[in-house]
């Protein structure tokens, strides 16, 4: 079973219809569940989530997505330590020539510490790291 880091681009593409990456995050979703992919996430990521949903789709919509991923047998919520902020805030500082979040920049470490090669996203941002993305 293959492992694959989801970003807050593909949790909100899945659940606002209205995304421009609505139709193909679907299609993805539906070719890495058919090959039995297990999603990891992070806390943070879900906070990015949780809180562009409630902006831009609604409360129902937030809370029914975080109900989901929080009792999903297929998704690995990773919470993110102050070891691993450390390391990110050094990625932050050091890339001062790209706009990474401080939330990408936590994904990095993580996806780095459990070997993940590849991203359900279509953010460039990891891409320029090295990962693969499939959005």
């Amino acid at each position: 079973m293959k492992s694959i880091f989801v970003d807050a681009n593909a949790w909100i593409a899945l659940n606002h219809k209205r995304d421009q990456f609505h139709d193909k995050a679907v299609k993805t979703n539906r070719e890495l569940l058919k090959k039995q992919s297990r999603y990891i996430t992070t806390n943070y990521v879900l906070a990015e989530s949780y809180t562009w949903l409630l902006r831009k789709v609604g409360h129902f919509a937030a809370v029914e997505f975080g109900d989901n991923v929080q009792k999903s047998e297929v998704v690995r919520i990773v919470h993110v330590t102050e070891e691993m902020e450390d390391e990110a805030w050094t990625i932050f500082k050091k890339y001062s020539d790209k706009l990474f979040s401080f939330t990408d920049c936590t994904s990095f470490v993580v996806m780095h510490q459990l070997d993940l090669t590849q991203a359900f996203t279509n953010d460039h941002h990891f891409t320029q790291m090295g990962f693969e993305t499939l959005i």
